[in-house]
Order: structure tokens, then sequence, then C-alpha cells
């Protein structure tokens, strides 16, 4: 579509402002991107919509969630067309009104809850795990864990005792 721009650029005299000149081809190129991106949010939002009833639909009784930092993840540069694909808030609100019509209790989790640092088995947090290391492994009782597993362990055991 910005090539098609380019071609019908015409530019104005004595100023550096050009003007575009929408042919009937460009506005058919545009309501075609708009339809997929259209399709492409509802894809997104009906997956949010399946999951969220799938995972109140096993009938737990309570669901612990983390308060991330989403405008923090934002601002990295590699993970911002990401995050923003995934919706994170209106996962939390589905989640959130979806398990207040079971009866489900919903726990957020506080940002600084260190879930993935911390060892499921022995409690030892490791100060020093960067992004990059998917798997856990304790220096203090020897436990090899995946990244992933280990914070949802440590996330089912939050505020219970």
């Amino acid at each position: 579509m910005s090539r098609k721009y380019e071609i019908n650029k015409i530019k104005k005299e004595g100023g550096e402002r050009c003007q575009f000149i929408k042919t009937k081809n460009i506005k058919k190129l545009e309501n075609t991107t708009k339809l997929i991106y259209r399709k492409l949010a509802n894809i997104r939002n009906n997956y949010i919509h399946q999951v969220t009833t799938s995972i109140v639909k096993t009938k737990p009784y309570r669901i612990v969630i983390e308060d991330l930092n989403v405008s923090g993840m934002m601002k990295n540069k590699h993970l911002s067309d990401s995050v923003k694909k995934q919706c994170f808030h209106k996962f939390r609100q589905y989640i959130t009104y979806k398990s207040e019509l079971n009866g489900i209790e919903l726990v957020v989790a506080d940002r600084f809850y260190p879930s993935s640092k911390t060892c499921s088995k022995c409690g030892f947090i490791k100060k020093d795990l960067k992004l990059k290391d998917r798997v856990y492994r304790c220096p203090h009782c020897g436990a090899v864990i995946d990244r992933d597993l280990n914070a949802s362990l440590n996330l089912s055991m939050y505020k219970l005792a």
C-alpha cells in the first residue's frame, strides 16, 4: 500500500508537503487490509475466550494470576509487539468476570513476588536469574525444573500459609 501511495504522490509548489491521491484501487486495498486486521483481532479475542473458559470449567477453588508490569514490558523493543498482541488486560478482564460468575476465588499475585526465582522444593530465592534461563537449577537443594512449571507451582502456593 505504501508503494501505491508513493506512486500517486503530488508535490505542492513552494513547500515540502506532499499530497496523496487515493485511487479506487488504494481504497480497495485499504479495505482488504482492514478486513484482515479485524479477522486477526477476532481470532485473538476468540482464543482468549476459549482459554479462560477452559480454565474456569476445570472447577478450581481458586485461580492465581500475576500482576505484570505491562507498561515496562512495552518499553522493550524486542517484546513490545508480542506483548501488545497478547492482550493481557482482556485476559485478566475475562478471567475476572468468569471466575465471579462461577464462584471461584481469583487471587492476583503481587507484581514483585519472585515466582520464577523461588525454588518450589525448598523455597530458596535465586537472585541472578536471567530471562534466557529456561530451566531453573536450585543451588541450595539441586532441584532442576522448567522455569514456567516452577513459577506455576509457586503461584499455586501463593498466600496459602
